[in-house]
């Protein structure tokens, strides 16, 4: 049995870290490396992963200067020896036989990597009822990048449900970017778009905690949107000069939603700052008239439309409307609101053969 290395990168979480090592350490699985990459820890979490390194000599441990997730992945992928990689941030924690399903499946499919099941679960650790892929509608199956109704809804961008083969992430030469927001979506869609063989299986891998705190939609600063405009735009490159603008549409459809509303109920924005990420992230509004993708809402549509126009003050009218409406909604009103529908995708679907 090869061996599988579990990167675990953690920065404060002293509430939730030996949760997530423990999950590691009792694994079914148990020819695996565990590299804890302390990120610049300010509280006690510096010394638990030194506390479990003298526990188990499976357990590598890397401190560094605090330089944010994606740097601390890198580290821990510079320091892995596993023929094969799985990633786990440090407040979830995993299914006891995670690591053997995982692997069984990558070694028998000889797969480039494999995606799991995931389930959510509460701040306290309580698992929610049912898993995120539904596991009467998916089933394993082999994944297509020209696969629009089932392969694009399984191929998320988390990097924490997959295993990954050491030797395909080395032969791409590919590392998180350090420094940018959708770090995982850059890494994952990356793989997919260079990857030969990928499977789905409906095993869950790991439980994805819902931290209290406040929205992170509403706390998007200047910072962040500057970082995902840099993102998306690394993300479109890839897809387009590799010549897969058919399955871009589709994420395409899913970001630009997603990103306007977080835009929408930021409160860290003043309007100096509304007007220049709206008129930076023109490129990325052009391109819903360039592939043919409709926004999903007629308010998301006036405020795009006017984006392009060059009306950036009565885009930012329409921005406020919504985000009025939006305080009287629930978390899961809200949340579906941010999501294309299905009679959203059936109308991309209607150009598809156009973009292969």
């Amino acid at each position: 049995m090869e061996k599988v290395t579990v990167i675990i990168p953690i920065y404060n979480v002293e509430k939730y870290v030996r949760q997530a090592i423990e999950s590691a350490i009792n694994q079914t699985y148990q020819n695996i490396e565990i590299i804890l990459v302390d990120d610049g820890s300010t509280d006690s979490s510096r010394a638990i992963c030194d506390e479990y390194k003298l526990k188990d000599h499976r357990i590598k441990v890397v401190h560094k200067e605090n330089g944010g997730l994606s740097d601390a992945r890198n580290a821990g992928l510079e320091n892995s020896t596993g023929e094969y990689l799985m990633f786990l941030d440090s407040d979830d924690f995993l299914e006891i036989d995670a690591v053997e399903n995982m692997y069984k499946e990558i070694f028998q499919k000889d797969a480039d990597y494999v995606i799991g099941n995931y389930i959510n679960a509460t701040e306290e650790g309580q698992k929610w009822e049912k898993p995120v892929f539904d596991l009467e509608k998916y089933k394993p199956f082999k994944l297509n990048i020209n696969d629009y109704k089932n392969s694009f809804f399984i191929m998320n961008s988390s990097v924490c449900n997959k295993i990954f083969r050491k030797k395909f992430i080395d032969e791409l030469g590919i590392k998180f970017v350090v420094g940018l927001p959708a770090e995982d979506a850059i890494f994952t869609t990356y793989c997919f778009i260079h990857s030969k063989n990928v499977y789905y299986t409906p095993c869950i891998v790991f439980n994805y905690r819902q931290r209290r705190g406040g929205s992170i939609s509403s706390s998007c600063s200047m910072k962040y949107f500057e970082g995902i405009n840099k993102a998306y735009r690394i993300i479109y490159e890839n897809f387009r000069d590799n010549n897969y603008l058919g399955y871009y549409r589709y994420f395409y459809a899913k970001s630009m939603n997603y990103t306007i509303y977080k835009f929408i109920d930021s409160v860290l924005l003043d309007n100096q700052e509304r007007r220049k990420i709206l008129s930076d992230m023109l490129w990325f509004y052009n391109l819903t008239n360039e592939l043919e993708v409709p926004p999903c809402q007629e308010s998301v549509e006036k405020i795009i439309n006017n984006v392009m126009k060059g009306n950036i003050d009565i885009a930012l009218e329409y921005c406020s409307i919504l985000k009025e409406a939006r305080t009287y909604m629930s978390m899961q009103e809200k949340e579906k609101m941010s999501k294309p529908d299905a009679e959203m995708y059936a109308k991309l679907a209607l150009l598809d053969e156009k973009y292969k």
